[in-house]
């Protein structure tokens, strides 16, 4: 793990919390990083390694996540898109290069269409691109069939932080040689709470709000309406290692993306979690945010 440094920026309702990467140069580019609908800032740590200090990287803990889990609400990717303007405006007199993963390549996505001029060129990792909700499912039946696994341990207590390690290096995305210190340090982040009974740092009502929203029309269309360039990086295997990922050359045709600005890269070997915290993945980020750098 390299240092960082921890920043609280103001935002409507209370402060959000978010780490720094410096980069030596104070004239190099900044980064703002996003994380998914139940991760937090310290996914990036691998990118933020890699990036070599060649642009400073800041990732907030998103509202209801990590450290920023007492923001209230109201929730949504809209207020997310928000809250990262006004992290942008604290970071930068001048446009900076905006990431996310996952659900933050949406909030990403809405953010450039939201507030025009504030953000520089997108990478969005393994996110981004949607497709509209089923009409017969209920908002249970969706969030079930989205993130269910995600859902379920946010309900789950653990003895300690050993026993949430062990429940994560079980999961089939971090198998083998994908665990590592900065992963460690990433899952770990999220645990709050006493022994014997400590549990995620996630709102409930945030990722259910979250969830929920990143099929409405606005998020779904925004990256079909991004005022900047953009990079997808995008990862050959799912969320559970599995041989389908969340995108393929067929589903990325039927949600348009031939049609937009947005370059496509598929990495492949990698899933869902580790297109951003292995070695592989972060790497192709990386390329990508210095492409995108000014």
């Amino acid at each position: 793990m390299i240092p960082y440094e921890e920043l609280r920026v103001p935002v409507a309702g209370g402060e959000l919390a978010a780490l720094r990467w410096p980069a030596p140069d104070p004239r190099a580019p900044v980064v703002l990083a996003l994380h998914g609908i139940t991760a937090n800032a310290l996914s990036w740590g691998a990118v933020a390694r890699l990036l070599a200090g060649r642009a400073t990287l800041v990732a907030p803990d998103l509202r209801g996540r990590a450290a920023s889990a007492a923001l209230p609400g109201p929730y949504g990717i809209a207020a997310h898109a928000d809250d990262a303007a006004a992290l942008a405006d604290a970071l930068s007199p001048g446009r900076v290069v905006l990431a996310g993963h996952s659900m933050g390549a949406f909030v990403a996505a809405l953010a450039a269409v939201r507030h025009p001029g504030r953000f520089g060129p997108l990478v969005l990792v393994d996110g981004g691109f949607g497709f509209p909700a089923p009409t017969h499912l209920s908002a249970d039946e969706l969030m079930t069939a989205v993130i269910g696994p995600a859902m379920d341990r946010l309900s789950m207590t653990f003895a300690d932080r050993a026993a949430y390690r062990s429940f994560w290096q079980a999961h089939p995305a971090f198998a083998g040689d994908a665990w590592s210190p900065e992963v460690d340090a990433y899952i770990q982040r999220d645990l709050t709470g006493e022994e014997p009974a400590m549990r995620s740092g996630c709102r409930l009502e945030a990722v259910r709000t979250d969830g929920v929203g990143l099929f409405r029309e606005e998020v779904l269309s925004a990256v079909h309406e991004l005022p900047v360039p953009a990079t997808l990086v995008w990862a050959r295997r799912g969320l559970m290692d599995e041989e389908q990922g969340l995108y393929d050359e067929s589903r990325l045709a039927a949600a348009g993306r031939p049609g937009t600005a947005v370059r496509a890269v598929c990495v492949e070997g990698v899933n869902h979690y580790t297109v951003l915290t292995g070695d592989k993945g972060a790497r192709e980020v990386v390329r990508a945010l210095l492409r995108a750098a000014p």
